[in-house]
């Protein structure tokens, strides 16, 4: 004679409780793309900013250049032109027919500080080569 045994199904058969592993599993995998798609953007702000710099930097020579081939001040003009793109001038040289400068622009990140991205440029009349 067979006796029967009882069948158990559902959570009891598998001998522990693994009900909601999949949800925990799926948020941290949320909390780590979230995590990396952060610092993605930290990252791209930084390089946007650092191009500013530079771009401010390029325009304040110009125009420290074409002032100084007229009769303008050089660094007044360099210093206009980078607060007109968001930049402070940090510093102006004028070296024979050229114009040095450095920018320096703010950038804020998300800990509350304040990052000072520098650009820098050269402008004035093309370098003869020897020949």
């Amino acid at each position: 004679m067979r006796t029967a045994t009882p069948r158990v199904r559902g959570r009891a058969a598998r001998g522990r409780d693994e009900g909601g592993f999949a949800t925990v599993a799926a948020l941290g995998m949320v909390m780590v793309l979230a995590t990396v798609a952060l610092a993605v953007a930290v990252g791209a702000a930084l390089v946007v900013d650092h191009r500013r710099a530079q771009a401010a930097a390029d325009l304040a020579a110009l125009a420290g250049a074409t002032a100084l081939g007229g009769t303008g001040d050089a660094c007044g003009a360099a210093a206009s032109t980078a607060e007109a793109n968001a930049a402070r001038l940090a510093s102006c040289e004028v070296i024979g027919r050229d114009v040095r400068v450095e920018v320096v622009v703010e950038h804020d990140s998300l800990a509350g500080r304040v990052a000072e991205l520098r650009g820098t440029a050269r402008a004035g009349p093309a370098q003869a080569t020897g020949a």
